[in-house]
């Protein structure tokens, strides 16, 4: 008869001195190994810590209120059959044990079609996944539920990849600061004056990488949580199993896989004939957050580089911006681009739209640059710092994807099929690899429709639209059909517009310029699109992409009661006005059919 197994609280990642915030079980419960026993709280989530094996409880050491870390003693057990190894001879939840080999998953049939010339492998999965940023930790995740042997693969050192650790979460959190400091001064004029913001930039860098760091560290936790394990490096194919992983070290390991889930993501492109100059940076560079320079030029005017102008505005930097096409954000319908394109005009030292860079010469003094088009300076211009920010490259032919079979088109991407196949069988792709658009919510959808196939489920992306947003100042927002496609496709639409200027909650919050537009199949009524401009656009813009996906029509939308006062209710509003049913504006009535 062996004595009480101990149940300790296992790796909590970066987090420590956690408070339990309730015991799940008391003295003579019987639980069953995965079992929640306590459930722990941390800044960025609640967990529950589950048993490692059967049993019986037979001591309940903790209280809730108490605080744990790594090793804190939970409870004792009474096994439940005397020959199972005692617990601290086990791993702990979410580790790989080092003196034994982890329980073989069941073997696909893509597994057992290893041709012999494939070199050995340090390291076998049931399924790889090769990028862990929003697609590929979704991958994983959804994967390992489904009770798959997971091996999540990533070049950082932290997961989350781009959108976490270098895009979407930290740009964020720069445009809120600076979204503070225009609010702030544009109540002035009625009666809250501030004065000069103090701007401290290390304490501002410290702040936002705090925010990715809670959220990099709860992915880590996850990862243990659901025993997906874990490799650093860079992955390339050597063959249709297995991949090549060169860790940060330099050191190579070679992975065997059943089947594989790309989710490598793109890179910034660069522009060809610039010099090699810290000073020229892409998004990376600039939410670095270096010194501020005094004179700033973005090159691009589509949503990453807009984004960061607004940044480095507020921050007191004189932003200019040059765009190639004749207009900003090319892609959205240029009404929506109007409020903001009127806002930065009066804010920004230039914005050269149609213009070309014909040529940046780093000298000591500052990066000076020509240009050419009819908004284009006749004079070359310096500036402090460059951002280069004219789209991004998939990274399909950074990962030897052709040793594997696998097809990749001219521009980097792979093709796949609705279940995010590629031409291997066994290899999925996923996320900006896998095509445009190159979203992150995009992609952890197609996370998910890869993961259950893998599984065996019978699973498709089958997403009828997927919205677009600008965090820029006044955030854009839109998703499904826009009047600049409807009009190229010979489609036609009709539109319900409602202005911001006639909303109760849009006036109380000093910002007037925006509206929500909607637009409609004139026969069957079913809304095909929509745009908003304005605070909170992004937020805003979900209650259009589920109208779209429902099929609902202008009815639907205009008779959902919404609350008041609520920038939520444009929504409504833009149906009413097609509808004819509008009374928050005098319109002449609709003559419906």
């Amino acid at each position: 008869m062996t004595g009480p197994v101990e149940q300790r609280v296992p790796d909590l990642g970066d987090f420590a001195d956690v408070e339990v915030i309730e015991v799940l079980v008391k003295p003579g419960d019987v639980v069953a190994a995965e079992h929640p026993l306590i459930t722990l709280e941390t800044d960025k989530a609640t967990m529950d810590v589950p048993a490692t094996r059967d049993g019986t409880v037979r001591e309940v050491l903790l209280s809730r209120g108490d605080r744990v870390s790594k090793g804190t003693l939970i409870l004792t057990l009474d096994a439940a059959g005397a020959d199972a190894p005692a617990a601290d001879e086990a791993p702990l939840p979410g580790q790989v044990a080092e003196a034994a080999p982890p329980a073989a998953a069941p073997v696909s049939a893509a597994e057992t079609i290893v041709s012999a010339g494939e070199p050995a492998a340090d390291l076998e999965a049931g399924l790889v996944v090769l990028g862990a940023g929003p697609g590929g930790y979704t991958a994983a995740f959804r994967a390992a539920d489904l009770g798959l042997d997971v091996l999540l693969v990533d070049r950082w050192p932290q997961l989350g990849g781009v959108c976490l650790n270098v895009g979407c979460i930290p740009s964020k959190a720069l445009l809120h600061a600076a979204k503070v400091i225009e609010d702030v001064e544009a109540m002035a004029e009625h009666g809250l004056a501030y004065g000069d913001p103090q701007i401290d930039i290390g304490r501002l860098r410290s702040w936002k990488n705090r925010i990715v760091g809670k959220l990099t560290a709860g992915l880590a936790i996850l990862a243990k949580q659901r025993k997906v394990r874990v490799v650093r490096g860079f992955g390339r194919f050597v063959s249709p199993h297995r991949l090549e992983i060169v860790g940060p070290d330099g050191g190579v390991q070679v992975v065997g896989f059943g089947q594989c889930i790309v989710a490598a993501g793109s890179e910034p492109m660069r522009l060809p004939g610039m010099p090699e100059d810290p000073r020229i940076i892409d998004s990376t560079g600039a939410l670095d957050l270096g010194e501020l320079p005094t004179r700033m030029l973005v090159i691009g005017g589509g949503i990453i580089g807009l984004e960061m102008a607004c940044v480095y505005d507020s921050l007191g930097s004189r932003v200019s911006v040059a765009e190639l096409t004749p207009g900003l954000m090319p892609g959205c319908d240029p009404d929506l681009v109007r409020p903001l394109q009127k806002r930065i005009a009066a804010r920004y030292e230039r914005i050269m739209t149609a213009t070309r860079v014909t040529g940046v010469e780093a000298r000591e003094d500052a990066l000076h640059v020509s240009f050419e088009g009819a908004a284009a300076p006749a004079e070359s211009q310096s500036y402090d710092r460059v951002l280069v920010a004219v789209g991004r490259v998939p990274n399909g032919r950074l990962i030897n994807a052709d040793r594997a079979g696998i097809r990749v088109d001219d521009r980097g991407f792979i093709p796949v099929d609705r279940q995010m196949r590629t031409s291997v069988a066994h290899i999925f792709a996923i996320g900006d690899i896998a095509g445009q658009p190159m979203l992150a919510h995009k992609a952890t959808h197609e996370g998910k429709v890869a993961a259950e196939v893998a599984a065996g489920h019978k699973s498709a992306f089958d997403a009828r639209v997927i919205p677009s947003v600008a965090y820029t100042d006044p955030e854009i927002a839109w998703v499904g059909v826009t009047e600049i496609q409807a009009r190229a496709d010979g489609r036609s639409v009709e539109k319900g517009l409602f202005p911001w200027m006639a909303s109760g909650r849009s006036l109380a919050l000093n910002r007037d310029e925006g509206f929500t537009k909607l637009l409609f199949d004139p026969d069957t009524r079913r809304v095909l699109g929509g745009g908003i401009v304005g605070p909170s656009a992004g937020d805003l813009i979900a209650e259009v992409a589920l109208a779209i996906e429902m099929g609902a029509d202008a009815a639907d939308i205009g008779l959902t009661i919404h609350p008041h006062p609520t920038l939520s209710e444009t929504v409504a509003f833009a149906a009413e006005a097609f509808e004819g049913t509008l009374t928050d504006l005098y319109a002449p009535k609709r003559r419906k059919a």
